[in-house]
């Protein structure tokens, strides 16, 4: 048997805090320097039931600007008021994250806190077995959430609730004003995406064949929760196809081709628009009838230490720190205008409703596009490489 030392041990601890070992691993580690130290039974003795009894939770995000906006105002914060470390992790996108989740062992178990995005995820997750309970008793700062943002996660897990909202976005889509004039862009609407004067110049996100349905069923008439005509569908992503100069593969790729210009229109996140136009690029923004709109929120998984998680959660909400952070990430966040006066840059974010009631913000439907994930990836998949 290997020799576990304090020192070792000290090693091991400081590795799982900064996400370099997962929770798995730790908690064998922590068996395998009980046995080694000679004791037998729970807890080990002194080193390691101090390790084991120091505090930590584990948030996932997006990276980048987002996450760094986390760890400025929110997750140092957090640690330095009590104590609580953050081990900050990062996922490209959502599939592959929860194939990370499901091989966890157990499923879910070195994963605390995802930053989701979209209704359909939250259905996901929950369906899978994955939810669990939080007590709102313990999260006061839920009160000064948009009752319009909480309703679509209650819906789902029938009253109660596995995920705090937390901002609000909008995949609309961007356009070069220098080549494009607003009053063009908002005469086409969705129609701006397939305009042929705009040939080699035109974008769309690679990695999601919902956007890229929904936009083509606006194209097309269609509402992109109940498409009636798949066959128009598929033709018009084909017909696009033709007219694309770039696929994007994240935000910052997205960012490049607009501030470059290799991209004339595209469709593209909310925030990433605000953020160029605050760097003084020539970007208009249109949303328009049924933009595709969605909220991102903290979702708690199961086996999660929930005290440690509503405390978390609790403090993200306050609202000098959620504020401070959708600030750093350009994105609204899920306060209620009519509860909690906001600043002046998050009311000219794109995506920004000064109600809190989100009238005709249209959102997928969950079941709609779950039960067919797997036939429309494929085909999105077969028509982007260009069969």
């Amino acid at each position: 048997m290997a020799i576990v030392t304090k020192e070792k041990l000290d090693r091991v601890y400081d590795a799982y805090r900064e996400g370099r070992l997962s929770r798995r691993h730790f908690i064998k580690y922590l068996g395998l320097a009980g046995a080694c130290l000679g004791l037998s039974g729970l807890p080990f003795g002194n080193t390691v039931r101090d390790a084991w009894a120091a505090k930590s939770i584990r948030f996932d995000g997006w990276g980048g600007s987002v996450s760094e906006a986390f760890r400025k105002h929110a997750f140092k914060p957090f640690t330095k008021a009590t104590g609580i470390d953050v081990i900050d992790g990062e996922f490209g996108d959502m599939n592959s994250y929860l194939t990370r989740v499901k091989a966890s062992y157990p499923p879910g178990g070195e994963f605390n806190i995802a930053y989701l995005s979209a209704v359909f995820d939250y259905a996901r997750y929950v369906d899978l077995g994955f939810s669990t309970v939080l007590d709102e008793s313990k999260i006061p700062n839920l009160k000064n959430v948009m009752p319009s943002m909480i309703k679509p996660l209650r819906d789902i897990t029938k009253g109660t609730l596995s995920a705090v909202p937390y901002d609000l976005g909008q995949t609309g889509i961007a356009y070069n004003t220098k080549h494009v004039s607003k009053e063009k862009a908002e005469k086409l609407g969705a129609a701006l995406l397939w305009d042929k004067d705009l040939k080699g110049k035109l974008g769309s996100w690679e990695g999601d064949f919902r956007t890229n349905m929904w936009y083509a069923a606006l194209y097309t008439g269609q509402s992109p929760n109940n498409m009636t005509d798949l066959a128009a569908i598929w033709a018009a992503l084909r017909e696009q196809r033709g007219l694309m100069k770039k696929y994007w593969a994240s935000g910052a790729e997205l960012m490049s081709l607009l501030a470059n210009e290799e991209i004339y229109a595209t469709v593209a996140w909310s925030g990433r628009v605000a953020s160029l136009q605050q760097e003084g690029h020539p970007i208009g923004y249109l949303s328009p009838k049924g933009t595709y709109s969605w909220m991102e929120y903290q979702f708690v998984l199961k086996g999660t230490d929930l005290a440690v998680a509503q405390q978390l959660l609790n403090f993200m909400l306050e609202p000098n720190v959620a504020i401070a952070v959708a600030e750093g990430q350009n994105y609204p966040p899920s306060l209620d205008p009519s509860k909690v006066k906001l600043t002046e840059k998050i009311k000219k974010m794109p995506a920004f409703d000064p109600t809190g009631k989100l009238d005709g913000y249209l959102f997928a439907k969950p079941a709609y596009w779950n039960a067919h994930q797997v036939e429309w990836t494929e085909k999105w998949d077969r028509i982007k490489a260009g069969s």
